[in-house]
């Protein structure tokens, strides 16, 4: 039984991001019965809500569709408890844990070693200048902004428009990109992954073609692949990419320190925390990324100082999808116009 040890005065205990890590780990092992339930809480009406949506097609497509987008919500939640397996924190068993990962990647489109490996190299570099590019959202500095040349330029800005990363971002990611080991083409493992993922996806869809053509498709896989793949992205974003979060060189870069002081707490209405099963109190999932979802509310709970670290609502996450660039001087992401308006 882990017995949680809070703070016995009034007074928060000011703590440097090392020592909570030496807080933190008292969370980090997982209830197995509690994480059966939370699996069947998801996996059950994930199925149902696909069941039901094709039964409905009888009935009228525009129904299809709506149960489809919500089902979206627990694709998104299946992805969280993905994620956990990757991290070692949804099962004692680390070999148990993997199978229901790769298991879980078909169903969301995502080799699941090959994202364990490329996640694992963003929580090893996330806010390190010198490492980016694997597992992160790209960010330029102002600085090699204005030094780029202009197809460069209109490059960068294209990628970072909403339109693209939140439109065909999601498309590409899922649909596309997935489907090969990219950045770790010369292992055979990563090559595996990919292709049995892609097998077990291709046998899946033509199941369902086999049975109920292309409406199943097109009505209820796509809307909710999509839907779900468009809010991950989003979450991805909004957890790392906001005004006051935190780059350094590598020489002046601190894992603990980036992953406390770069990650968002992003504050979600209760229903939204649920489906997305807590990954919003990403600040200390990256400070101690082996606390399965279901506890990470515990700390805060035990320990509100860590709730007053870098809180995102919904408004003001909003903001964050026109900020593109990270000033070295102010220490604060920027977007195109007021870097211009600054530098020039």
């Amino acid at each position: 039984m882990v017995i949680h040890s809070v703070p016995q005065s009034d007074q928060p205990v000011e703590r440097s991001a090392r020592e909570w890590v030496k807080v933190l780990a008292q969370y980090r092992e997982p209830n197995e019965a509690r994480s059966v339930l939370e699996l069947l809480v998801t996996v059950v009406p994930f199925v149902a809500l696909w069941a039901l949506a094709w039964w409905s097609m009888s009935i009228s497509l525009w129904l299809t569709l709506g149960i489809s987008i919500v089902n979206a919500l627990f694709l998104v939640r299946l992805f969280t408890i993905q994620h956990d397996c990757g991290h070692g924190a949804f099962f004692k068993s680390r070999e148990v844990s993997d199978w229901l990962g790769r298991v879980l990647g078909v169903i969301t489109l995502t080799p699941y070693d090959v994202w364990r490996r490329t996640h694992s190299i963003h929580h090893s570099a996330a806010g390190n200048l010198e490492k980016r590019g694997i597992g992160d959202v790209y960010t330029m500095t102002v600085a090699e902004y204005q030094a780029a040349h202009p197809l460069r330029r209109l490059q960068y800005r294209m990628v970072r428009h909403p339109l693209t990363m939140f439109g065909l971002g999601p498309f590409y990611l899922f649909f596309l990109q997935n489907r090969l080991p990219l950045g770790l083409m010369d292992s055979r493992k990563y090559w595996v992954s990919a292709m049995t993922t892609n097998l077990a996806l291709v046998v899946v869809l033509a199941g369902i073609y086999y049975f109920g053509g292309l409406a199943p498709l097109l009505l209820i896989f796509l809307p909710t692949t999509l839907i779900a793949g468009t809010a991950g992205v989003w979450l991805f974003y909004v957890q790392h990419q906001f005004e006051h979060t935190q780059y350094d060189e590598a020489q002046n870069w601190d894992l603990h320190e980036a992953a406390l002081k770069g990650s968002s707490y992003y504050r979600l209405p209760a229903v939204l925390q649920w489906f997305s099963a807590n990954i919003g109190i990403h600040h200390v999932h990256h400070l101690y990324s082996r606390i399965p979802f279901y506890r990470l509310p515990d700390v805060l709970r035990d320990y509100a100082e860590l709730a007053d670290n870098n809180q995102l609502t919904i408004r003001e996450s909003l903001a964050s999808a026109r900020l593109h660039l990270w000033d070295e001087k102010t220490r604060r992401l920027l977007s195109f116009r007021e870097a211009k308006a600054i530098y020039g």
